[in-house]
């Protein structure tokens, strides 16, 4: 089985069922959970004695002549309950609340690390609008479900067994009314959960979607305006609050639809009946009757609250079992903590490689080449031939479906990811930086770097300059994605990133494509110097830059038809004179010593697209 990144609290959670996994969750809290059960027992007994008390001094009050220190006694006993109750609360709502806390801590960890650790074919699939909704307002639902959820439920529960305990106290008979209300409460109870669950799971549903659409506007808002369909959105998002709305009003209808409400009511007109009649009978004083029905009010609290506290416990069993489908969603990732770790030199083979994002649906097929540490390999061929793809595989960002990816003559597989991954770095077209300081952003790879690493680097990379022009230089936010810079800038200090941590090897997917002419030169030579040593793949289409290359492979419909120097496939292979759109006769022109050959205008060079 897969060993998932886990978080620094370790610990191990029952993911297979949600009270399973809550459960493993909550069970570290248990002294909190024995406070709160402790609280909510001396609540509900200090709360069933007040009657008891009161009916007391009804009949110290009512004798002849009247008993005055019976009622004192009373209302000091009465007095001191009231102010043990309020200690007793306190203890239980703060216990509630700090184990409501920590699970919303606990299962944030979880699912935070969780969705780190998920291969991209988990990401692939799942909209970041849904994770969202899980990730903020499903573990939200977590903590409202432990605090004031199952707060209330413990104390009400204690509330509702006070009649049934304390009522045959006045006549062994005064349990039956307590003892049938008990039983069609708890059946009521079971048949409003049950038609309340599929309901609440809609409401996390239909919200999950909501927030994933705006997630999803509000991330290409600037196509949403560039093509004028800000009102068709705005219809869109009024389609998807309405289905919330009305999942949400389908779930206030069947809650208003609660029984036990006319239940208590029918309780406590028998019960009231019933002390009166016992009174008639000679068995009941008039105390004992004011008790008494003052212990069945008791039972209001629990009729009342678990309308709330039942629906929110149903709310919060709906969120975790929509976060474990998450966190049970199968990955072949494998961290692989115990593999091998060492320096990597940088050799790197392809053997029969197989890989699709859908089973049956393959984008490589049969890949196989061996690059020795250091070489510069160029990656070329048509839109759609599988490029980008087929590097992602030496880092795993994919892990392969048939064959193998060796780096170093180590299974990449056997190799502890950590240790892989910060040894190979990847500069892609879109680059993507963090909303945070141009320093935070070229340290990402390297957090521990100093000023003069990071200058370095950006140096490197041909950045340095225009951050110091930068407002706060190197101290400058770059807002969300880079907002705040160009195209070229954000690809520089994705290359001051790269070049920071000092890689093996070096994976360049048009890294250059969105900088002018004359920086791409400078970055080039750049390149070029740190490249010295390191393996580094090229996916480029332009010319200058592939004939750098020591190496090229050209891909086509997912196979590697020709492998070799820049000379060598302009003679031999159809596919990549092709890509200039070249015939045999004018690619001789591009030969060494015919012409000009290399010397030919970089600027016609890079106008010509693989």
């Amino acid at each position: 089985m897969a060993t998932e990144f886990v978080p620094p609290r370790v610990y191990r959670t029952d993911r297979r069922s949600p009270l399973r996994w809550l459960w493993s969750h909550a069970r570290r809290h248990s002294w909190l959970f024995l406070l709160m059960f402790l609280g909510a027992l001396g609540n509900g007994l200090a709360m069933g004695f007040i009657p008891m008390w009161t009916g007391r001094a009804f009949d110290a009050l009512t004798s002849h002549p009247p008993r005055w220190e019976g009622v004192l006694r009373a209302a000091g006993m009465v007095a001191g309950l009231y102010a043990l109750r309020a200690g007793l609360m306190l203890m239980r709502n703060f216990s509630a609340e700090t184990i409501a806390q920590r699970m919303e801590r606990d299962v944030r960890d979880e699912f935070y690390t969780a969705l780190l650790g998920k291969s991209m074919a988990f990401h692939d699939r799942i909209p970041v609008g849904e994770i969202m909704a899980r990730a903020t307002n499903d573990v939200r639902e977590i903590n409202l479900m432990f605090a004031p959820g199952l707060n209330l439920v413990v104390g009400s529960l204690m509330f509702l067994f006070m009649p049934l305990v304390l009522g045959p106290r006045y006549h062994p008979a005064l349990v039956a009314v307590p003892g049938v209300f008990l039983v069609g409460y708890v059946v009521l109870l079971f048949l409003y959960l049950r038609a309340l669950a599929p309901l609440s799971m809609q409401v996390r549903k239909t919200f999950g979607r909501l927030s994933t659409h705006i997630n999803e506007v509000l991330d290409g808002i600037e196509t949403v305006k560039a093509l004028g369909q800000e009102d068709y959105e705005i219809q869109r998002v009024e389609r998807r609050t309405r289905a919330y709305r009305d999942a949400v009003i389908r779930q206030g209808y069947e809650e208003a639809k609660f029984w036990p409400f006319l239940f208590f009511s029918i309780a406590l007109a028998a019960g009231a009946f019933h002390s009166l009649y016992l009174f008639w009978q000679g068995h009941l004083s008039v105390g004992d009757v004011v008790g008494y029905v003052g212990l069945l009010q008791l039972l209001r609290f629990p009729t009342f609250v678990s309308q709330f506290a039942y629906a929110q416990v149903a709310l919060g069993l709906a969120s975790a079992r929509r976060l474990l489908e998450h966190l049970n969603f199968e990955t072949p990732l494998d961290h692989n903590p115990q593999g091998y770790a060492g320096a990597m030199r940088g050799d790197v083979e392809f053997r029969d490689v197989w890989f699709g994002y859908e089973p049956d649906k393959p984008v490589l097929k049969g890949i196989s080449f061996r690059v020795r540490a250091g070489m510069r390999v160029a990656i070329v061929g048509p839109t759609g031939a599988g490029k980008s793809t087929l590097v992602k595989l030496i880092n795993r960002t994919y892990d392969v479906d048939r064959g193998a990816v060796l780096v170093d003559g180590i299974d990449v597989r056997d190799w502890n990811l950590g240790a892989l991954r910060s040894q190979i770095a990847i500069i892609e077209q879109d680059v993507f930086l963090f909303s945070r300081s141009v320093r935070e952003n070229i340290a990402f790879g390297k957090p521990d770097a100093t000023q003069e690493e990071v200058e370095t680097a950006a140096r490197w990379a041909q950045a340095h300059q225009f951050i110091l022009n930068l407002p706060r230089g190197y101290d400058s936010r770059v807002g969300e994605r880079g907002v705040a810079l160009s195209g070229g800038q954000r690809q520089r200090i994705a290359l001051a990133r790269a070049f920071l941590t000092d890689p093996r090897i070096l994976i360049l997917d048009d890294a250059t494509s969105a900088i002018d002419s004359e920086t791409e030169d400078e970055i080039q030579k750049a390149i070029f110097q740190v490249a010295r040593g390191r393996t580094t793949f090229i996916i480029t289409h332009r010319l200058s830059q592939i004939r750098w290359a020591d190496w090229i492979l050209v891909l086509e419909g997912g196979r590697l038809v020709a492998q070799g120097t820049h000379e060598d496939l302009l003679r031999t292979c159809e596919v990549y004179r092709r890509l200039f759109q070249l015939p045999l006769a004018d690619a001789a022109l591009l030969l060494p010593g015919r012409n000009g050959g290399h010397r030919a205008s970089t600027a016609e060079e890079d106008g010509k697209e693989t």
